[in-house]
């Protein structure tokens, strides 16, 4: 029985698409699916969707810091929120480390799981940098790139091509309706579908007729 496409978008500024992000990669052995990761960019997608984040609507940002850690601790994923979050998600934002991912998804697809999980680490859990080449080169080595891969990606984030793959991607989710992160899409009778959000899994994994067995299966039933 061939296996179903299901494609995850995200960016690594977003602390729901790590949640959604951790629970897909946990059920992409465990389902019949060909997960494919792809990294956009959230800012262009807030701008052209004429959405803003949470953290900018003072009632929304107060629940969201609850809301987060709350399904964090629910999804076995060990996030925590940065001493200045506002800084890093609209000062600092994730342009040149959405770039990189698309660079490692070029180059080395293989790793991009592993380099977009030490990346959210570094944002979401260690409160580190991710904008400077420094940083996004220690990300690389711990997910296991060699130092002239590492050399040879970073190199790459002001290419030309990188830059329109990552452009390409980001009008892709806008084609679909994106207004936020992250999406799940899966082509069901021929047509795209998808959902927003950590927290649709039981309504996505009835989409493509696969069963739900909690954030984290085969240990947790919760729903």
């Amino acid at each position: 029985m061939s296996k179903k496409s299901v494609d995850f978008f995200y960016d690594i500024v977003s602390p729901y698409s790590w949640l959604a992000f951790e629970v897909i990669c946990r059920y992409q052995h465990r389902w019949n699916i060909a997960l494919k990761l792809r990294p956009f960019y959230l800012g262009g997608i807030m701008n052209e969707a004429g959405n803003k984040p949470p953290a900018l609507v003072p009632n929304k940002g107060a629940y969201m810091i609850k809301d987060v850690a709350r399904i964090a601790k629910h999804h076995d994923v060990p996030l925590k929120f940065p001493k200045n979050t506002m800084e890093m998600m609209l000062v600092k934002g994730t342009l040149s480390a959405q770039r990189f991912l698309t660079a490692v998804d070029i180059r080395q697809p293989d790793l991009l799981e592993k380099v977009s999980r030490e990346l959210w680490m570094r944002n979401w859990n260690r409160d580190e940098d991710v904008t400077e080449p420094k940083s996004l080169a220690e990300a690389a080595k711990k997910a296991g790139m060699s130092d002239q891969d590492i050399v040879a990606t970073l190199s790459l984030i002001g290419d030309e091509k990188v830059k329109a793959q990552l452009k390409a991607v980001t009008k892709e989710a806008m084609d679909l309706g994106a207004f936020g992160a992250p999406m799940l899409v899966a082509e069901i009778n021929g047509k795209k579908e998808w959902v927003f959000g950590s927290d649709r899994f039981p309504i996505f994994a009835e989409m493509i007729s696969e069963k739900w067995e909690g954030p984290v299966p085969g240990v947790s039933s919760k729903l």
